[in-house]
């Protein structure tokens, strides 16, 4: 299997003064036509997937500081979008995994099964202070919170709705499950009110060790180098593994390391864990070839410097390349998510039995 591209597109890039190099005004930050036109470009390049980050408090960086909630703006995406699949990062801690559960389905129905999830948590105080709610466990909120979502995903069997106009149903409610699911602090009885998604789950990331391995279809792994990133890797269980990147690419102007220095003196930029590029688009190709080489790592997710810069190199040289060289490949009309990283579509477990997946 060649490596699944992914690309993270929120704001202006994985620098926190990335806004200081953007190519566009600022008033466009949040236009629906700068939203489509980079999920177009990540489209057009062969690109399987694109993230996009949100949390329960606004980004940070000195400036640029505002962003769509990541939901709303996946569902645009969706329906401006043919091939690329989309998964918005969506904090478990301190939101409620019915309603979760309800936006991420209507999603995947909007995408007709291209749609993921990336798992999160938000630790910060300020966080709870927001929330007006003392400071949770971060790893049982997302623990309970993915359970409840995917029970909620299976409480409507996929022939629930029957549409039987000489009865006037619209619904066989035997085949709707209550899921009586209890955490600590609430209760979810379900079922849920929107239909079973296409591809009866979404596909859900996370972090490695944010949520036990089975409860997640791809774990997102870190590392300084290549050795430790085959290292995490090996060390999951889950279905499949992508690498966290960040990239600083060399451009037609200017230098990776030069974009680098320059917007570190308006801001630090810390990354988290993440294995980090700089330099060359050959560089890049050649980095991934090793990584896709050394086994345990079926997919990447770039985080660009700059968005409106490196997105284009990516664009231009580097998927390109990959795809040439047999090193990725680009998604397929009419397929799904699931599909396209070979995984199956899960059986519902409330279906009655001899019903088919």
């Amino acid at each position: 299997m060649s490596l699944v591209l992914a690309v993270e597109i929120d704001g202006e890039g994985a620098h926190p003064a990335a806004w200081r190099r953007a190519a566009h005004p600022p008033s466009e930050l949040l236009s629906p036509r700068r939203v489509r036109h980079v999920a177009e470009i990540a489209e057009r390049a062969g690109f399987t997937l694109v993230t996009i980050d949100d949390d329960l408090l606004p980004p940070g960086g000195g400036g640029g500081a505002g962003r769509i909630g990541a939901v709303e703006r996946a569902a645009f995406i969706a329906a401006s979008t043919s091939v690329l699949s989309v998964a918005p990062v969506v904090s478990t801690t301190y939101t409620e995994p019915f309603h979760v559960s309800s936006q991420l389905a209507s999603v995947d129905h909007i995408a007709a099964g291209r749609a993921g999830w990336v798992v999160a948590a938000s630790p910060q105080p300020e966080a709870a202070a927001a929330w007006g709610r003392p400071a949770a466990d971060p790893g049982q909120e997302a623990l309970d919170s993915v359970r409840v979502v995917r029970a909620l995903w299976d409480s409507w069997e996929d022939d629930a709705v029957i549409r039987d106009v000489a009865t006037s149903r619209y619904l066989d409610r035997d085949r709707l499950h209550y899921i009586d699911y209890a955490a600590a602090g609430y209760t979810v009885k379900g079922p849920a009110i929107v239909p079973r998604p296409p591809q009866g789950q979404l596909v859900v990331l996370a972090p490695h060790g944010l949520v036990p391995d089975a409860e997640v279809d791809i774990a997102l792994v870190g590392g300084a180098d290549l050795d430790a990133v085959h290292r995490a890797a090996v060390a999951t269980t889950t279905p499949r593994t992508f690498a966290e990147i960040e990239v600083a690419l060399d451009t037609a102007t200017a230098d990776g390391a030069d974009r680098v220095a320059e917007l570190d003196e308006y801001a630090s930029w810390a990354g988290g864990g993440h294995l980090r590029y700089t330099g060359s688009p050959e560089g890049l190709v050649a980095l991934l070839a090793d990584l896709d080489a050394r086994g345990g790592v079926d997919g990447v997710r770039l985080r660009p410097l700059v968005l409106d810069e490196d997105l284009a190199v990516l664009s231009q040289f580097v998927v390109p390349a990959l795809i040439k060289n047999r090193l990725a490949s680009r998604p397929v009309p009419g397929v799904s998510l699931r599909q396209t990283l070979g995984l199956p579509r899960p059986h519902n477990r409330y279906a009655h039995p001899g019903v088919a997946a």
